[in-house]
């Protein structure tokens, strides 16, 4: 059964995800160290890790597998939900692929060498009503895709 896991901290997505989990009958997992407001729907799992830098990460490395879906804006996490045959998805509605991931790894050490060194001063654009409608597009399609690859009984 696919189901939908979102790293959840710094998340502007969370809403839109749900929707569409709660449309198609999904369990969605909404995972933060904490601080995220509780739902009382039936579909949604909120889930709680430890204060740590990957704990989330960690949590739905472990669990996200083939027919999946995670929400990340987290580069690393999507290169390692990729081979356990998860789709991947950016906040802005990007998806990671096995042949794009290479490259975006790269272009994150890059940019982070780059502020380091005083190169670039930092983030990109502001999140827009675009990327929100481009990332509830492209959830929507990963959802039809994981659906029609599922397993009919």
């Amino acid at each position: 059964m696919t189901e939908i896991y979102v790293d959840a901290d710094a998340c502007p997505v969370k809403e839109e995800a749900i929707r569409v989990a709660e449309r198609h009958g999904l369990i969605i997992h909404i995972v933060s160290n904490g601080g995220l407001r509780p739902s009382r729907h039936p579909l949604v799992r909120m889930v709680t890790v430890a204060e740590g830098p990957d704990a989330a990460d960690d949590w739905i490395a472990e669990r996200a597998g083939a027919g999946d879906i995670v929400i990340t804006g987290d580069i690393p996490l999507a290169s390692r939900v990729l081979p356990n045959g998860a789709a991947a998805l950016g906040h802005d509605g990007r998806p990671f692929t096995k042949d794009s991931i290479g490259m975006a790894l790269a272009m994150r050490d890059l940019m982070r060498e780059l502020r380091e060194t005083g190169q670039s001063k930092g983030g990109g654009p502001a999140f827009s009503k675009a990327d929100r409608s481009r990332f509830l597009g492209a959830l929507e399609t990963a959802v039809q895709a994981a659906l029609r690859l599922r397993p009919t009984a």
